[in-house]
């Protein structure tokens, strides 16, 4: 039997605070949105970070969230669409270029890397 949890939810691009009942053995935007709550997401399997949020209090289990090194997890931010409950919890969402340069830094794929392996094209 699934033991269940409050989830408050803070969607910084709209405003909008949601109250969600979440089962511990089933994945927080899954069940946020089969409760009628949008958020936002993209690929649905932790790979990127348009459902990531910031854990303002509570806990959770995210062990298949690839698109967040284990820095930033530390650091409180979690992916919502492979995340389990593990206590009542206050999240707010986060903009997804902002955890991507918390992660890779501005400068990352933008073009300014001087040397690198050549490619197998060249």
């Amino acid at each position: 039997m699934p033991h269940f949890y409050t989830v408050r939810i803070h969607d910084r691009r709209t405003n909008q605070r949601y109250t969600v009942e979440v089962p511990d053995d089933r994945y927080i935007l899954h069940t946020a949105e089969a409760q009628g709550v949008a958020l936002p997401f993209a690929c649905r399997n932790g790979a990127c970070t348009t459902c990531a949020v910031r854990v303002l209090s509570g806990e959770l289990f995210q062990p298949e969230a690839m698109g967040l090194s284990p820095k930033l997890q530390e650091q409180g931010y979690a992916l919502l669409c492979v995340s389990y409950a593990r206590s009542d919890l206050e999240v707010e969402t986060q903009d997804e270029d902002e955890v991507y340069e918390l992660q890779f830094g501005r400068y990352f794929g933008k073009g300014k890397i001087k040397a690198g392996l050549p490619l197998d094209e060249d």
